[in-house]
């Protein structure tokens, strides 16, 4: 007879030969006729295969302490506190940035957006090369202060520049993650291989453009004019730097799904916690990066106000 119950399709519901692996047997799983032993031969067995079942469902599930496993949980609380990490140093780098201006020095100090975006980005390369050996939280603790003050540095300076800046970049940042977060939990979006060559292509062609666009800017090319370099110029009346961006994001979002597929893969594949550590420290990695082209993004609209 079929079970109304759709959790029970399960086969071992359904198939006689998987309870011949119920804790006790047919006869404590309640399958097959008592005629065929005697209730004094195998009452023993069913009061121990109900005490074993009790055991099973009263003990707490098994965490990534208990199982030395990478799981979504522990993945979270190391994310969690990465960020707490660049949150105190942001505060350090905002700080650092705001002090000494004022009207005899009207300029606030670019020193930690320079030395958190250098340091972070040497500390990145450390953490991705190193982790093929051995994974280290420390180096990605290290990680997040610099990445911190690198934040509170640029997002002081953009403040200073833009009133209010830094709190619409903060809210349209949280809100692609969580979409991004919602649409990846339900199922609606996932990694594909077509989508994520893609990605890597576009991010190819990204990463090139913005080192042209340095050197450019570097070498004080007239091409190259205006605050963000070519990002400045227009494109049939539209900031270059606006359609890019909107790229970027869309790019950005892909990225925080690959990620949430790679942390969901390594669970599946029972990683070993400290893998917790790189997913962790890859949603960072990500975050950050969309912020900084959010920022981007309202310094160009604002500007061209």
């Amino acid at each position: 007879m079929a079970l109304d119950n759709p959790a029970f399709n399960n086969p071992a519901f359904q198939d006689q030969r998987a309870v011949q692996t119920y804790p006790g047997g047919p006869q404590a799983a309640n399958i097959g006729s008592s005629s065929q032993t005697s209730s004094a031969q195998h009452g023993a067995t069913d009061v121990a295969a109900q005490a074993q079942l009790e055991g099973m469902y009263a003990a707490p599930a098994a965490g990534a302490v208990d199982t030395d496993r990478m799981t979504v949980e522990d993945t979270v609380i190391k994310t969690v506190g990465l960020f707490a990490i660049l949150l105190v140093t942001a505060v350090v780098g905002w700080v650092w940035t705001m002090a000494g201006v004022d009207a005899a020095n009207p300029n606030p100090s670019m020193a930690p957006w320079l030395i958190g975006g250098i340091g972070g980005f040497i500390m990145s390369m450390v953490v991705i090369f190193g982790s093929r050996k051995k994974i280290r939280p420390a180096l990605i603790f290290g990680y997040a202060a610099f990445e911190g003050l690198f934040v509170g540095g640029i997002s002081a300076f953009f403040e200073f520049l833009y009133e209010g800046i830094v709190i619409q970049a903060t809210l349209a940042t949280f809100s692609v993650v969580g979409v991004t977060l919602a649409l990846f939990a339900s199922g609606k979006i996932r990694a594909s291989a077509k989508a994520t060559k893609i990605f890597l292509i576009a991010m190819v062609g990204y990463l090139v453009f913005s080192l042209l666009n340095v050197l450019l800017m570097v070498f004080n090319v007239p091409m190259a004019g205006g605050a963000f370099g070519l990002l400045s110029q227009k494109v049939f009346g539209i900031p270059l730097g606006l359609i890019i961006g909107v790229v970027v994001v869309i790019m950005a979002a892909y990225s925080l799904v690959l990620d949430f597929d790679n942390i969901q893969r390594g669970v599946k594949n029972r990683a070993p916690r400290q893998y917790a550590w790189l997913g962790a420290f890859g949603i960072m990695v990500t975050v950050v990066w969309l912020y900084v082209e959010i920022l981007r993004i309202l310094a160009i609209l604002r500007g061209n106000n």
